[in-house]
C-alpha cells in the first residue's frame, strides 16, 4: 500500500495533526477497553507505519495508559475529551482513531476484532435501517 498523508483534529479543533505513512490495517475493535475509552460499542482504529506531527495543540494532548495493559493507551484532548492519535512504541505504528480524521483514508475497515468481548447491544455487522438525520 502506498504512503498517504491524512489530517485530523479533535472535537473543539484545538488539536490538529498530520499522519504520513503506509496504512497497515483498519479495524473495528470491540474489546472492553476500547468500549470504555469511546463510550460506544467499538473503536474504529487505523494503524499507520509512519509519522505523527502535531499542527497545533500538542500541549493539550494527554494519554492514559492502563497499568496492566501491554499496549492499550488512550490519547485525548484535555479541552474537549476527544480521542486523538498516539504513537505505539510496541507496535512501531501510529494508532489513529478514525473518527478524528478530517480526510478519508485509502483503506476501509477489514475486520472486527475482539468479537468475543462485543457487547450484546453493539453493532454486529447485520443490516439496520439508515437515516440521513434523526428519524421522524
Amino acid at each position: 500500500m502506498p504512503n498517504q498523508t491524512l489530517t485530523g483534529s479533535c472535537l473543539c479543533g484545538g488539536v490538529r495533526y498530520t499522519v504520513n505513512g503506509e496504512l497497515q490495517r483498519f479495524v473495528h475493535c470491540h474489546c472492553s477497553r476500547c468500549r470504555k475509552a469511546t463510550g460506544t460499542g467499538h473503536a474504529s482504529n487505523l494503524f499507520v507505519r509512519g509519522t505523527l506531527e502535531w499542527q497545533s495543540g500538542e500541549d493539550q494532548v494527554r494519554a492514559y495508559k492502563v497499568p496492566e495493559a501491554e499496549r492499550f493507551a488512550n490519547a485525548f484532548c484535555t479541552q474537549c475529551g476527544a480521542r486523538v492519535p498516539r504513537f505505539s512504541p510496541q507496535l512501531q505504528l501510529v494508532m489513529v482513531p478514525a473518527g478524528s480524521l478530517d480526510d478519508v483514508p485509502d483503506m476501509l475497515p477489514s475486520a472486527r476484532i475482539f468479537q468475543d468481548s462485543r457487547a450484546p447491544w453493539s453493532c454486529d455487522g447485520t443490516e439496520l435501517p439508515g437515516f440521513a438525520q434523526y428519524p421522524g
